[in-house]
């Protein structure tokens, strides 16, 4: 062999070398490109199945906001309608124009009879002082006390005295019917 025929197989061997060199760097290098993009790609689907994943949560979260909001409004809403409708029946327990004031007084008076003996005295609200007076037949009428009307009935040493006034009962029929109020008011 001679010197060129060596030195031309040398510089192809070392061309056949690098080219070999330069096409395994290239295939790393695409090795190493698709492996970048795929972590890209895995990062970016990670990434935008938490931000739909929160911006899920912060819209459920929105709405139950929402929603509780809404009900304490219609929770407002409906207790004033039920304070503006106690407050009305009271204002017409306490007028005393109220159509059946007598016959309430008689039922109430009646039922005081039965209560209580003539020993025992009224302390009317002032409104229906007159119309107690003349209902009470042998008890004493005593100070006037406050409320729509009705009077309190008080026994002789005033250990014991059972409340009659208006007010009261209004009170004590608002409580126990007020599941049905709610009903008729809002259903």
């Amino acid at each position: 062999m001679t010197l060129e025929t060596l030195a031309k197989d040398i510089a192809k061997s070392a061309e056949a070398e690098a080219s070999a060199m330069i096409q395994s760097a290239k295939d790393d290098a695409k090795a190493i490109l698709a492996e970048a993009n795929s972590k890209a790609d895995s990062i970016r689907s990670e990434a935008l199945t938490r931000t739909e994943r929160e911006a899920s949560q912060i819209a459920r979260e929105v709405v139950a906001s929402a929603r509780q909001a809404n009900q304490k409004e219609i929770l407002v809403a409906r207790r004033k309608v039920l304070d503006e409708t106690l407050h009305s029946a009271s204002e017409e327990l306490g007028s005393p124009k109220l159509s059946g004031r007598a016959s309430l007084l008689k039922s109430l008076m009646a039922k005081a009879d039965k209560i209580g003996g003539n020993d025992y005295s009224i302390r009317p609200v002032e409104i229906d002082r007159k119309a107690l007076s003349e209902l009470a037949g042998k008890r004493k009428v005593g100070e006037a006390t406050d409320g729509l009307g009705g009077f309190v009935l008080e026994s002789p040493d005033g250990s014991v005295s059972y409340d009659m006034r208006f007010d009261t009962l209004l009170e004590s029929s608002w409580n126990a019917q007020l599941a049905e109020i709610n009903s008729i008011l809002f259903d």
